[in-house]
């Protein structure tokens, strides 16, 4: 697309704004940005020297008097004021993820889901480094660095792997060649409203797609395994022993399967498909990770990756930051951080990967999520829980509403996250677990669930030295 002269205006001036910002001016666009915050609440270092507006502690509708463009940060919500007048006008709306596939030169791998996508975006990375030495290979979009900021160098010959999320997705009208749903739960209902406008922002990663893409989905979730044909082709994955068609699978013994017909490796091609490794050789705790690896191994099947590159990661991967992340292990209590845990369901899954008693640490902002399952785990499975923020509260109450199988789970709420590391390692005795999944988001505290986790490091480390970071 020829940016020369377009008038385009970015809400929301964070990570992707700001990519997305440098590579529309390096295009010849004017270029105007606005955030609620002021500017002393932004970090605009990364902005200093170019040629653009900013239109700071507001949305004015005046915006889009002199706009052709409204692109969406993807924190910011679709139903302001400034974007339902930009509908009204038929003004386009855009974000960084539609502009980049929109330009991409290279195959796209697109990967989401309520659970698991940044860790499946990580494996079908890694495994493709291992398998795809003469090729780069790009990873980014709604983790670590916008690939829109790489564009310039993204080749043809290389791949490209893409997390996507429900915000980025609903207003994006292309789609990856490769598109995996790890799966769908409840998740973000405080932004979307309800479940069906959450699964429809999901889905929309494979409206797009071409007869000659493929579509990865899981057959244990019901609703990716509901959902209709997109004009792709589909591989399945599942935890429940070997499948109909092509894709990955646990089998019945604990190994991990994969089979591809179209490969041209032999190895996929076999009715029993191609073996990968046994689950017990991963070193990724939970079977949520199992379920991972499977759709990592399917995606990368069709990207044509070999099994021993599967193998290899698959053996050696030690997780991503902040996802059931050993951070201290003194004097036999062993603190985890799964601060991506944004969820209840994520919640579930990281208590479902301890045998030893967990001490759990719960808090943050709640995203008008269902909690009665989680309340139903958390005393089944801790010895102590200890709620912090925004949502402490509302969690004490789903917690008493439920009956204590036990009788002698004791829960407290305290004010903050650094109270809570207190409040854990007061209660904690050798052989422990403290961990830290938090059900909900970081925004009441922190700007992101990477800053909740590595203060939680710093802090955990320095209860421990008795020293302050």
């Amino acid at each position: 697309m020829d940016w020369s002269g377009r008038r385009v205006v970015i809400l929301g001036i964070a990570r992707q704004g700001i990519a997305l910002a440098r590579y529309l001016v390096a295009h010849g666009a004017q270029v105007t940005l606005s955030d609620l915050k002021p500017a002393h609440q932004l970090d605009l270092q990364p902005l200093a020297g170019l040629p653009v507006q900013f239109v700071l502690g507001g949305h004015p509708l005046e915006l889009l008097d002199a706009c052709d463009l409204l692109c969406l940060s993807g924190g910011v919500p679709t139903d302001l004021p400034i974007v339902n007048e930009a509908r009204r006008r038929g003004i386009q709306l855009s974000n960084d993820a539609q502009i980049f596939l929109e330009a991409c030169p290279a195959r796209v791998i697109g990967i989401t889901g309520s659970a698991g996508k940044t860790t499946t975006t990580t494996l079908v990375g890694e495994i493709l480094k291992t398998d795809q030495s003469d090729r780069a290979v790009w990873v980014g979009g709604n983790i670590g660095n916008p690939l829109i900021s790489d564009l310039a160098r993204i080749q043809p010959t290389d791949y490209v792997v893409m997390e996507l999320s429900s915000f980025q997705l609903e207003l994006m009208t292309r789609s990856p060649h490769i598109a995996c749903i790890t799966n769908i739960t409840p998740n973000h209902l405080d932004r979307h409203g309800t479940m069906e406008a959450y699964i429809a922002a999901k889905r929309r990663i494979l409206d797009f797609q071409l007869p000659s893409d493929w579509r990865v989905l899981s057959a244990d979730n019901s609703v990716t395994a509901a959902l209709g044909g997109s004009g792709a082709n589909t591989l399945w994955f599942s935890l429940r022993g070997r499948l109909a068609g092509d894709g990955a699978w646990l089998d019945e013994a604990g190994y991990l399967r994969v089979r591809f017909a179209r490969a041209p490796l032999a190895a996929l091609q076999a009715e029993e498909g191609a073996t990968i490794c046994h689950r017990r050789d991963v070193l990724l705790r939970g079977e949520h990770n199992i379920a991972n690896i499977l759709a990592a191994a399917a995606i990368c099947a069709a990207a044509g990756a070999s099994p021993d590159a599967m193998r290899e990661v698959a053996t050696t991967f030690r997780g991503v930051p902040h996802r059931l992340q050993l951070v201290a292990d003194h004097n036999g209590v062993r603190w985890y951080d799964d601060s991506i845990a944004t969820a209840p369901e994520r919640l579930i899954a990281a208590l479902k990967c301890f045998d030893q008693p967990v001490i759990l640490l719960c808090g943050g902002r709640d995203k008008h999520l269902p909690w009665e399952e989680a309340a139903r785990m958390m005393l089944a499975r801790c010895k102590a829980i200890i709620l912090f923020g925004e949502m402490g509260p509302l969690v004490a109450e789903h917690l008493a509403q439920q009956r204590d199988p036990a009788g002698s789970v004791r829960w407290v709420v305290v004010p903050d996250l650094r109270t809570a590391i207190s409040e854990a390692h007061n209660r904690a005795q050798p052989g422990d677990v403290i961990l830290l999944s938090p059900g909900g988001t970081s925004y009441d505290a922190f700007k992101d669930f990477a800053e909740r986790g590595e203060r939680f490091r710093a802090w955990v480390n320095e209860m421990i030295t008795g020293t302050t970071s």
